[in-house]
């Protein structure tokens, strides 16, 4: 399946036929080498679906954070390492490495906190679908895990 046929799989799996325009993106705290472009809004039944296209650059990451609603990501190139708090809030470890093409689901709430990172030598670009409830932010920051060596 091409990445076109992928993204609308997952915008139909979001349960909302997203308007095709740009806007701002929401107000978030962004980590240094990542950018967050915003391609499409819409809110239904006090439900916000939100797609972006986020791009990490070689060496950088998203910073440990864990989502409020539900998120269905793509990986259209690179590889995303995906870090979790391993045993609790004492260290960390690699749960899953996706590579280009790889669906991603991520688990919602503070019991699935979370890094990903880009170990490569490429940007790692993700198209992702967030659905929230109106007014809850798509990510909440919180600090790395202690003995975690990975920020």
């Amino acid at each position: 399946m091409n990445r076109l046929g992928v993204m609308n799989r997952l915008c139909a799996m979001a349960g909302s036929a997203l308007a095709a325009v740009t806007l701002a993106a929401p107000a978030a705290a962004t980590p240094p080498g990542v950018e967050v472009e915003t391609l499409s809004t819409n809110t239904v039944n006090g439900t916000q679906y939100i797609v972006t296209r986020i791009t990490v650059a070689p060496g950088a990451g998203t910073g440990w954070h864990y989502h409020p609603g539900d998120v269905f990501g793509y990986i259209s190139d690179g590889a995303l390492t995906h870090y979790n708090t391993g045993a609790g809030d004492s260290g960390c470890a690699v749960d899953a490495v996706y590579s280009a093409g790889a669906p991603v689901k991520e688990g919602v709430g503070p019991g699935f906190v979370h890094n990903g990172r880009n170990e490569g030598t490429s940007p790692l670009v993700m198209e992702v679908v967030y659905v929230n409830p109106v007014g809850t932010p798509l990510s909440v920051e919180v600090p790395a895990p202690a003995n975690c060596a990975v920020s």
